[in-house]
């Protein structure tokens, strides 16, 4: 059995056992900002024991909150008939642009994603006004800005190359997958986001970027059954077609 659940931002207490029970031949998929590799702190290193600790795979797309630098930094192995990053035995970072064949399903997984928490800035600690800058941004209440390479990378965002690579996994494929899995999602459902589910003092921080309109083009173009996503911090059946996740486990194709 494949379940899927959204941003679990280093807080797994949704997979505690009277929550959730997998078996051991099972797998739950992570709908990015995973999180659980962030600063290597003793909190870290406890959950992602206790996460190697369970019976079940855990496999996760990146998202936007992720430490890129760390993630990248693991083993590439061939897993599923894709690329992914092998952090334990049991947990596995899905690279961008795969095709993974997974209990008899293909599924395309493309991560990343635009973060939408930095109307305050990008600080970089290597900017001599680093600690002036950021003691105003307090001084201010300004809340929504990150650091460079410490809260914020410049990879959450797919490059040219990693489209192309995606294109070119769905062109092998014909266009043709069982489910899609994302972080974030195509410029119409993100539309259908902001207009119908968005607080309004929040609209303005979401707007339509490349990789939407990326996702948009492979919507348009792809044969799947449903395809799953996160990022908005909703639990939310937009479609029969689409499903944006948040703390929800679902069975995959439910």
């Amino acid at each position: 059995m494949i379940y899927i659940t959204g941003d679990t931002h280093s807080e797994f207490k949704r997979l505690k056992n009277g929550l959730f029970k997998a078996a051991s031949n099972d797998t739950l998929i992570i709908c990015g900002d995973f999180g659980g590799i962030w600063d290597s702190s003793p909190t870290e290193k406890y959950w992602l024991n206790w996460l190697s600790q369970k019976p079940y795979k855990i496999l996760f797309c990146d998202g936007n909150h992720e430490n890129f630098d760390m993630i990248n930094s693991y083993p590439v192995e061939e897993l599923f008939g894709g690329k992914v990053h092998k952090i334990t035995d049991n947990i596995y970072h899905l690279m961008r642009g795969e095709m993974f064949r997974i209990e008899g399903n293909k599924i395309f997984v493309m991560g990343g994603a635009r973060s939408h928490d930095i109307q305050d800035g990008i600080l970089d600690p290597l900017d001599r006004d680093f600690k002036m800058k950021e003691k105003a941004l307090i001084r201010r209440k300004k809340e929504y800005y990150r650091v460079k390479g410490i809260s914020w990378w410049d990879d959450e965002m797919p490059s040219d190359e990693e489209f192309s690579y995606a294109l070119q996994t769905l062109q092998k494929n014909n266009y043709n997958c069982d489910y899609i899995i994302t972080h974030d999602c195509p410029a119409d459902v993100q539309k259908i986001l902001i207009d119908n589910y968005i607080d309004e003092k929040k609209k303005n921080q979401y707007s339509c970027d490349k990789l939407n309109d990326f996702l948009q083009e492979i919507s348009q173009k792809c044969s799947f059954k449903k395809w799953y996503f996160g990022h908005y911090h909703f639990d939310i059946e937009i479609s029969e077609k689409y499903r944006l996740l948040y703390k929800d486990i679902v069975k995959l194709g439910s």
